[in-house]
């Protein structure tokens, strides 16, 4: 009975290792694709191998499509249009398209493989972006939690970019995560300070970059990014501004505020800034500074759930339902959110009924 049992694992291992050899010659010869080519806005023509993704196929070729998730088709940001070459909509992508979008041929570039010649349509501005190379300078400790990062350019040596706008940071093998991946980051420097890239990075429970970050990553080491990105930036009018942020959603509107100090604005402008408890607020002091030098700024830290015994005299609880006491003219207000994708939509759905129809943010979510 023994051997006829060892006879049949045998067999059945034979069988096994036979269909896997199958699938790798298949592989190689009915998924080698050749040479294909992108045609990108009518004009530009690049020649790439076949059988990777759109997205990786023009990141390799230069031209960075933003992708928050580094690629995994869940953030929903890599969209390019696809007028011929693409395959089929793939059901990874249909929750992230519009009906309009789907109309206009609308694909993920990270869900799209390239395995004929294909044309697309692409804003120019991304033509624009570049890889940069950089020595992290600067390790800072917020909270428990929260690091900032100041990363020295050398390779270019300066980024031009509009104060809110992110960047895509790129990891490093670690012995948790034998994969490098790529997340978003808004910066959090002004524009004045270009030779460098300031991040504030919160952990994510289990997440690569984030743990790469926060427990392997020292001074010193040289890292690579690719900006700057995003529409994020303060508009060019004379209207009041909401700022609305929690956690590391505080990064874009460091560098706003310095940029608009800088420039010396007279605009009113109301930042909230929403935490947990104490231990997760950061940058207070800064913020308390800018209502010194800014003739109408006012900072608002708001805690959801303070802990007893803490002597916090400040507002408590959720935002949203403290947006209309600071609200003039709902039609001559703008919004400017940053935070996790809960937040965003809370914030979003209070400043529309309240009046408010021009608001802005970058979703990560």
């Amino acid at each position: 009975m023994l051997i006829l049992i060892v006879n049949n694992v045998l067999i059945f291992a034979g069988i096994g290792g036979f269909l896997a050899l199958l699938l790798v010659i298949a592989d190689y010869f009915l998924a080698n694709y050749g040479d294909c080519q992108i045609e990108i806005n009518g004009k530009k023509k690049i020649t790439v191998k076949g059988g990777s993704s759109l997205l990786n196929s023009l990141g390799e070729n230069n031209i960075f499509i933003p992708s928050a998730c580094g690629g995994r088709g869940t953030c929903g940001l890599c969209k390019v249009k696809v007028s011929q070459g693409g395959g089929p909509l793939l059901p990874t992508e249909r929750p992230y398209m519009e009906a309009e979008e789907l109309e206009n041929n609308i694909r993920l570039s990270c869900q799209v493989k390239v395995k004929e010649d294909i044309f697309i349509s692409i804003p120019e501005a991304l033509f624009s972006i570049r890889k940069f190379k950089g020595i992290l300078k600067e390790i800072i400790e917020h909270t428990y939690d929260t690091k900032g990062l100041v990363i020295k350019l050398q390779e270019p040596e300066k980024i031009e970019f509009k104060a809110g706008q992110y960047i895509q940071l790129e990891s490093k093998k670690y012995p948790k995560s034998k994969q490098v991946v790529t997340r978003a980051y808004s910066m959090a420097n002004p524009p004045g300070k270009s030779d460098q890239v300031e991040l504030i990075i919160r952990r994510v429970p289990d997440g690569i970059m984030t743990t790469f970050v926060l427990d392997y990553l020292k001074k010193g080491e040289e890292l690579y990014l690719t900006g700057p990105y995003g529409d994020f930036f303060i508009r060019d009018t004379e209207a009041d501004m909401i700022f609305v942020a929690g956690g590391s959603g505080m990064a874009p509107f460091k560098g706003i505020l310095a940029d608009l100090a800088e420039k010396n604005t007279k605009r009113r402008i109301v930042f909230f800034f929403g935490a947990r408890t104490i231990k997760d607020l950061f940058l207070v002091e800064e913020m308390q500074e800018y209502e010194k030098k800014m003739s109408d700024f006012t900072f608002i830290p708001v805690l959801s759930q303070p802990e007893e015994g803490t002597e916090w005299k400040g507002k408590t609880g959720y935002i949203p339902p403290l947006l209309e006491a600071e609200i003039r003219d709902a039609n001559n207000t703008e919004g400017y959110l940053c935070g996790s994708p809960a937040l965003i939509a809370a914030t979003e759905k209070k400043m529309k009924e309240l009046g408010i129809e021009k608001i802005y943010y970058d979703s990560f979510g």
